[in-house]
């Protein structure tokens, strides 16, 4: 558990402890964990993908997987972590290495959205930070694997709580946004009147390190989990 609350505090969190008693209520999702400080300041920047109605079996995993190497291969952002929502669809989880005001966030965010997932609606409310219970469908939020996301074709969420060592497994490796990347991602999304439009960085080659994988085998998932020395468990897959 400390460890996972530790690598939530490096990514997410807001500085200061969080007590046992705030993690369980977090866990069972009676009172989730905040993510602004006292003074309004995040760290969190969540892009939420909703299943859309009429739309092709498994297209907003896909989605996802585009728009995740689109955030590093032409805005030159870190591999951002990965969850299944619990309720309808999957999260992207971009972390700031500096608070910023929560309105300057959504700005952000909502540049962003603008840029590179336009067809989907616009961000509401942030969600929960994984993993957690949804109490409304019963099902956990987690983050996941990068190549998992074609295992939850509904993006509905897992029937059971997710080890917490497999958690930290999805985290250790994550970077923050640095103030720097923040201002270099602003001038790109919010040129100049009259400004010609960003040019695109060159696209990532296959196999780049940290972009999602579409179509990962479960082999691939079983030896990245071994390297972490973690025995997975599958019993949440459909």
């Amino acid at each position: 558990m400390e460890k996972l609350i530790s690598e939530l505090g490096r990514l997410y969190l807001p500085a200061g402890a969080v007590t046992g008693a705030a993690w369980n209520a977090h866990l069972q999702g009676s009172a989730p964990l905040a993510l602004a400080g006292p003074d309004g300041a995040v760290r969190a920047a969540a892009l939420p993908f909703p299943v859309l109605r009429d739309q092709e079996e498994g297209r907003h995993w896909n989605r996802l997987c585009e728009v995740a190497n689109e955030l590093q291969a032409r805005l030159g952002l870190p591999a951002p972590a990965v969850s299944v929502s619990g309720d309808n669809g999957y999260c992207l989880w971009l972390s700031l290495e500096q608070p910023m005001p929560a309105a300057d966030v959504q700005h952000l965010l909502a540049l962003l959205h603008a840029a590179v997932m336009p067809e989907f609606p616009a961000s509401g409310p942030g969600a929960p930070l994984p993993p957690c219970l949804h109490p409304a469908s019963g099902k956990w939020s987690a983050f996941i694997h990068p190549g998992m996301g074609a295992s939850f074709a509904d993006g509905s969420g897992l029937e059971v709580a997710p080890p917490l060592s497999g958690q930290v497994a999805f985290l250790e490796g994550l970077h923050s946004i640095t103030a720097a990347q923040v201002a270099d991602l602003l001038r790109q999304l919010q040129p100049a009147a009259g400004a010609p439009a960003p040019q695109q960085r060159p696209a990532a080659t296959p196999g780049t390190k940290g972009l999602l994988l579409k179509d990962a085998s479960l082999e691939d998932i079983v030896a990245y989990l071994h390297s972490k020395n973690i025995e997975p468990t599958f019993r949440f897959l459909k």
